[in-house]
């Protein structure tokens, strides 16, 4: 039986797919402001077509979303960062610092009262939400990227930019284009693409996976599978489908005990992916969130679908 904390961790991570699948990044850096050198005042227009202007580095941050926050933990701004939400995570540190509640409906009155600098915000953000940090004279700045690598990177460049961490949002970036260039070099040699099937949601809950088009479709193809969810777009898929395609490797998150819960439940355990022991768990918050991780994910995929190329 699915219990309310799963279904709304399920939930949480459909709509965090469609918000990020529909997303279009609009962030530019506007003409004669140089950000290389964290120059204040600094203006930068933001994922919604805003000019915000910081007159000052942030000390006091607050994060109103998990990848947001891991991109400023990887920064090393860690001890700057006053505020974040529920399902911010990750790294394990970061749980001490005051939560200001959920992704779509976060605590305003809190929020003030911790006094930020600026608010830095992704996909879930709300603008009824924004205007009411606005009308407080809250500093609100909303990042997100197209559904590919190339927008994670600008994402956390702008990051860099927003908190005054240019030179190291560079090298984060650098060093994951390092780790996707090593994956894709090893993916070259496969003799084969073992029909994959991802898992966001299965059973009672309804059957949710990335279709074509999505970033997951992108990074199993990247990591020398095929996804079967490719003949549709969006994220519904059936149990008949995945009869029919008979994905070759199933691979479902490691969390709240999934990979039982499929092998136990009916059609599923049936699967042949699953008799052969090919169903196979991954830390879902590598692919779900479109931060410095994400390349890990890349190459946790690939080792998942290719363990003959990592050894």
């Amino acid at each position: 039986m699915l219990t309310n904390k799963f279904k709304a961790l399920v939930f949480s991570r459909i709509l965090a797919f469609i918000f990020i699948f529909v997303s279009c990044a609009k962030t530019q850096t506007p003409e004669g402001t140089n950000t290389s050198k964290a120059q204040y005042p600094l203006k930068i227009t933001d994922s919604y077509n805003r000019e915000v202007t910081l007159d000052k580095k942030p000390e006091r941050i607050i994060s109103l979303a998990p990848n947001i926050t891991e991109i400023i933990a990887e920064l090393n701004a860690t001890d700057r960062l006053v505020g974040r939400t529920d399902y911010c995570d990750y790294p394990e540190n970061i749980k001490t610092i005051e939560s200001v509640g959920s992704l779509t409906d976060p605590n305003i009155e809190k929020i003030a009262s911790l006094k930020p600098d600026v608010v830095i915000a992704s996909t879930h953000f709300k603008k009824e939400v924004l205007e009411k940090l606005e009308q407080l004279n809250i500093k609100v700045v909303v990042l997100y990227g197209p559904e590919s690598f190339d927008g994670v990177y600008e994402v956390i460049k702008k990051v860099g930019d927003v908190i005054g961490e240019p030179d190291a949002a560079g090298k984060i970036v650098d060093e994951m284009k390092k780790k996707v260039d090593d994956v894709l070099s090893k993916v070259k040699e496969a003799k084969d693409k073992p029909k994959v099937y991802y898992v966001i949601s299965y059973g009672k809950f309804g059957d949710y996976t990335a279709g074509e088009g999505t970033f997951i479709d992108n990074m199993i193809e990247m990591a020398g599978g095929i996804n079967i969810a490719s003949d549709v777009k969006g994220w519904q898929y059936s149990l008949e489908r995945i009869v029919k395609n008979d994905p070759d490797i199933i691979i479902c998150s490691k969390y709240f005990d999934t990979k039982n819960g499929i092998m136990n439940t009916p059609g599923y355990k049936d699967l042949r992916a699953v008799k052969e022991g090919k169903l196979i768990e991954i830390d879902n918050n590598l692919l779900d969130r479109q931060g410095p991780r994400i390349a890990q994910g890349l190459e946790e995929l690939a080792k998942i679908i290719h363990p003959e190329l990592f050894k």
